[in-house]
């Protein structure tokens, strides 16, 4: 019997069988990632790194390398001082739009990498292709239920759908909404949920639902084992789901992709970056196209900024509306049992409610 057994039988809430259920509801996600767990980490640029992503899988959920802008020799680097802290699997998480995604797919695949992720966008079926034929298994974001088919079709194993309920770039949709347009309809491959899950009654009830697993980003920021600043985390632990808010456009001409993260200093003068950068427009003494990369220069190095320096008040907080139950730090491996143990503790109680 292993810690989370252990913790699991002693409860009155939770018996031993509730967690058996749980690993039922989880075969097909675990099964995929090879883990003991269907539990995935978000992709976080700055803070899932050799650590946490390590941290996360030894725990026996599935860690996540976030690739962002690393160029291929920064992400074999990553990739291999990551097995030198794992035996365990892990994946990465390359973005679409980066100019040498043909070269970051073979890093992965020449690093025996099992598990790539494909986000940012649509990827090219060239990028599928490569890493299907070098042996990979390949998961893509789907934020809508006609794209999820189309990616089940160009070769995707499995799926994420996120809601805008999470941290970072967002689409316009809830998980809330996105679970019952897509998960009855998509059954050939394993769908994973994300965006603003911070507990595990949350996740029994999208595995219910015909969930293969999740993924969490905000709850594992503040994980002991993350590297990001103690003052990234202490914004975290304060903070509150109504903090945690995209961000504002101010004017259709100049689009803003919407990021969520908490409100600071570097929020307010961005709305005033945007009200000035318009009136020097409507003036005259720009042209759009200046001004659009003007605004959406903004925030270029914010988030390195808040997660490694500690600059809280002008970086960028990406953070998903999860943030109100991040309360403290605490191990990787000890999230990931309360994780668990929630879903175990809530499927008993559904149980002696309604007796199968």
């Amino acid at each position: 019997m292993d810690a989370l057994q252990q913790d699991t039988a002693s409860s009155p809430g939770a018996p031993g069988w509730a967690l058996d259920g749980i690993d039922t509801l989880m075969a097909r996600g675990a099964a995929f990632f090879g883990t003991r767990y269907a539990i995935m980490g978000g992709a976080m640029s700055w803070v899932s790194e050799r650590n946490l992503v390590a941290a996360l899988s030894n725990a026996g959920a599935f860690g996540v390398i976030a690739c962002g802008a690393m160029q291929p020799d920064r992400l074999a680097e990553e990739i291999a001082a990551t097995q030198a802290l794992t035996p365990k699997p892990f994946g990465v998480n390359l973005i679409t739009m980066h100019p040498k995604l043909d070269e970051l797919v073979q890093v992965c695949l020449a690093h025996k990498v099992g598990h790539i992720v494909f986000a940012g966008g649509i990827p090219p079926g060239s990028a599928i292709k490569a890493a299907k034929d070098g042996g990979a298994k390949v998961i893509c974001f789907a934020p809508a239920l006609a794209l999820a088919k189309k990616l089940v079709r160009s070769g995707a194993d499995a799926l994420v759908i996120e809601g805008s309920e999470a941290g970072g770039h967002i689409g316009p949709v809830s998980l809330n909404v996105l679970a019952q347009e897509i998960l009855p309809h998509i059954r050939d491959v394993p769908v994973f949920v994300a965006g603003g899950i911070g507990r595990g009654e949350a996740i029994l009830s999208y595995l219910e639902m015909g969930a293969a697993g999740a993924q969490l980003g905000t709850r594992f920021v503040c994980a002991t084992e993350s590297i990001a600043h103690p003052n990234f985390k202490r914004a975290f632990i304060r903070g509150a789901a109504r903090d945690a808010l995209p961000t504002v456009q101010l004017d259709e001409r100049f689009p803003v992709i919407p990021v969520r993260a908490l409100q600071n200093e570097g929020t307010k003068r961005f709305l005033e970056h945007q009200a000035a950068t318009i009136r020097r427009f409507l003036a005259g003494e720009v042209e759009k196209g200046a001004a659009q990369l003007d605004i959406e220069h903004f925030w270029a190095g914010a988030l390195r900024k808040a997660v490694v320096d500690g600059d809280v008040e002008n970086g960028s907080l990406m953070a998903g509306q999860s943030v109100g139950m991040v309360t403290r730090e605490q191990p990787a491996a000890e999230i990931v049992r309360e994780l668990v143990w929630q879903a175990a503790a809530a499927l008993a109680a559904r149980r002696a409610v309604s007796p199968a």
